[in-house]
C-alpha cells in the first residue's frame, strides 16, 4: 500500500512538473563556462603522532621540503610520525581573478590515521595542461576523529583522513574564457531533447525578437549575443531567466538491482498483454534421530544391560508450497497508474516487478526502455 501511494505521488509530480517552466538557467549551461579540477601534491605537518610514520613517499618528501630551505638532512634522521602526505584537490569556478581564495579538500595517501590539527604547507595546484594556476596552504578542519586505547581497541568517527582549508587556495593564474570572444554562445541542454531544444529557442526568440536563437541539435542552441562586449553580462542576466517549458521526457523504467528500487515514468505504457504470476516455494528441514544402543550381558546376578554406542540418523523433511498463479490483462494503452495498480493487486515483490516489466519488455509490450542500474 505504502508503495502504491509513493509511486502515485511520484506521478502526481512528475504530470505537475513537466506543465511548469523553468528557467534556462536550471536546464542549461553556457559553452566555455565551466569549473577545472585542480590537484596538487602536499606534506600536512603539525599532527598528534597520527602521522605516517616512516613511510618512504612521507620521508623522501620531507627531505626535499628541507633541501628547498637550505638545508641538507638524511632520511633517517626525520621522523614522520607529525606528518603526512596528502593529496590536495579543489575546483577552480569560472571567472576566477588572480588573488581570489577558494576552499581545497586534503586527503591522505599514506599511513596516516587523521589529519586532525594539522597544517598545510604550501602545495601548488595544477591543472589538465600541467599549468599550475593556484597556491595552497592553510590550517586543516577535519570533521572526523580516532581513538585507540592501549589494548589496541579503537574507535572511529566519520573520516579523520580527510580535511578542508577554508578560502585555503590563492589564484595565481586566471583560466582563459571564450565568453567575451565569440560572436556567438551556444547555450547545452543538461538533458538532450530535440523538443526541448526547439522551445529554448522559440522562448528566446520571444523575448529578445527573431533569428536571436537557433537550435544547432537536440543539445545545444546558439544564441547571438551582443556586438559590444560591455553589454554581455546583462544580457547573460536576462538570457538565464528565459522561461522555458521543457517536454515530457522519453518513457523509461529505472531498475537499481541492488537496492529493488523501481522507478516508472509518467509516460509508459504497455500493448495488450497477458501476464501470469506464481511463486513456487521449496522448504527442506534437516533433522536427526538418535537411538541409545544397548547391551544384555548375563552375570551371577542375572542380566545387566550395559549402555552401547549411540545410533545417528539422519531425518530429512521437504515441503512445497506452491501459490496459485494469478493472471492479469493489460488492454491496449494501459497507462501507468494500471500497470502498477494491477502488479500491486497480485503481491509481487520488487524482485518479482523486475522480472514481470523484463518480460513485457522481451514480448514487446512495453512502450518503454527498461534501464538498470
Amino acid at each position: 500500500m505504502i508503495g502504491r501511494v509513493f509511486i502515485s505521488l511520484l506521478v502526481g509530480l512528475v504530470m505537475a512538473g513537466s506543465a511548469q517552466a523553468d528557467r534556462l538557467k536550471d536546464l542549461a549551461s553556457v559553452a566555455g563556462v565551466r569549473s577545472n579540477p585542480l590537484v596538487g601534491y602536499g606534506v600536512v605537518v603539525g599532527l598528534s603522532g597520527t602521522g605516517d610514520g616512516n613511510s618512504g613517499l612521507t620521508l623522501q618528501s620531507m627531505q626535499s621540503l628541507l633541501s628547498r630551505m637550505g638545508l641538507s638532512v638524511d632520511t633517517g634522521d626525520i621522523n614522520a610520525r607529525n606528518a603526512a602526505a596528502v593529496m590536495v584537490t579543489a575546483e577552480l569556478s569560472p571567472f576566477m581573478k588572480t588573488g581570489q581564495e577558494f576552499d581545497v579538500t586534503v586527503s591522505t595517501v599514506g599511513q596516516a590515521k587523521s589529519l586532525q590539527g594539522g597544517t598545510l604547507l604550501m602545495t601548488p595546484l595544477m591543472g589538465a595542461d600541467g599549468e599550475i594556476y593556484a597556491i595552497a596552504q592553510g590550517n586543516l578542519v577535519v570533521g572526523g576523529m580516532g581513538v585507540e586505547g592501549a589494548d589496541g581497541s579503537s574507535i572511529t568517527i566519520n573520516l579523520p583522513t580527510v580535511g578542508r582549508v577554508p578560502n585555503g587556495a590563492t589564484v595565481e593564474r586566471m583560466v582563459d574564457s571564450p565568453f567575451l570572444d565569440t560572436e556567438y554562445m551556444v547555450v547545452n541542454l543538461n538533458r538532450a531533447d530535440f523538443s526541448t531544444a526547439a522551445r529554448t529557442a522559440e522562448a528566446i526568440n520571444e523575448v529578445f525578437g527573431p533569428d536571436v536563437a537557433v537550435p544547432i541539435d537536440g543539445a545545444s542552441v546558439r544564441v547571438r549575443g551582443p556586438a559590444d562586449p560591455a553589454q554581455r553580462v546583462a544580457f547573460m542576466g536576462l538570457l538565464e531567466n528565459v522561461e522555458v517549458t521543457p517536454d515530457r521526457p522519453a518513457a523509461k523504467v529505472v531498475v537499481n538491482s541492488r537496492t529493488g528500487t523501481v522507478v516508472i515514468g509518467g509516460d509508459v505504457k504497455v500493448t495488450p498483454a497477458a501476464v501470469t504470476h506464481g511463486r513456487l516455494t521449496v522448504r527442506v528441514n534437516e533433522d536427526f534421530n538418535v537411538d541409545q544402543g544397548a547391551t544384555v550381558v548375563n552375570g551371577a546376578d542375572g542380566a545387566v544391560v550395559v549402555p552401547g554406542e549411540a545410533t545417528v540418523t539422519p531425518d530429512s523433511g521437504i515441503s512445497v508450497e506452491e501459490q496459485n498463479a494469478r493472471a492479469f490483462l493489460f488492454d491496449p494503452g494501459v497507462s501507468l497508474s494500471s500497470l502498477v495498480d494491477a502488479i500491486n493487486g497480485v503481491g509481487a515483490s520488487p524482485g518479482d516487478l523486475v522480472a514481470i516489466l523484463e518480460a513485457l519488455r522481451e514480448a514487446g509490450a512495453l512502450r518503454a526502455d527498461l534501464v538498470i542500474i
